[in-house]
């Protein structure tokens, strides 16, 4: 896909949008079943079933997918495509690309065995690799964009309200 093509796909939405900002509200979901014989959860991803389970650090067998990870992958999936749709809109010239994230863990929080150890990722780092002969000020516009309009990246830098509950 190119540029204008791109452009042409996306004019009518962001047109409806301006007229009617409640259009461009959009709940997404997800939907998990626990599994009763292990400690897993099938998670319905609209392609296939995803069973998530313990990671190996916790106690799990590393058969199941673990969280964590699918967060990462999210993370990855969502700048991959954020930039390659910000990379086709300003027609940067980019050969083949990787995107890698990784964080760092300290399970002692996730098995209560330190107070003081955070429950979660400490700290997630997101890498380009980019093939391209583009001047160093257009990467840096690249990233800049790719940042700020990747959903699962800006959801993870600015915490959402959250809310759990609970029913019979």
């Amino acid at each position: 896909m190119d540029s204008t093509a791109l452009k042409a796909m996306q004019a009518p939405l962001k047109e409806a949008y301006r007229d009617d900002a409640a259009k461009a509200l959009v709940t997404l979901r997800a939907r998990g079943t626990l599994d009763d014989q292990s400690i897993a959860c099938k998670v319905e991803t609209g392609r296939a079933l995803a069973v998530a389970g313990l990671h190996p650090a916790t106690g799990g067998s590393g058969l199941e997918l673990c969280s964590g990870d699918m967060l990462l992958e999210a993370l990855v999936a969502c700048a991959g495509v954020t930039l390659k749709a910000v990379a086709t809109a300003l027609e940067f010239k980019l050969g083949s690309a990787t995107v890698e994230a990784e964080g760092d863990l300290d399970f002692r929080g996730t098995l209560g065995v330190a107070r003081d150890a955070p429950v979660g990722f400490r700290e997630i780092r997101l890498k380009f690799d980019l093939d391209t002969d583009e001047p160093q000020e257009r990467i840096e516009a690249l990233m800049k964009l790719t940042e700020r309009y990747c959903v699962v990246f800006q959801t993870i830098n600015n915490k959402p309200a959250l809310s759990v509950s609970a029913q019979r």
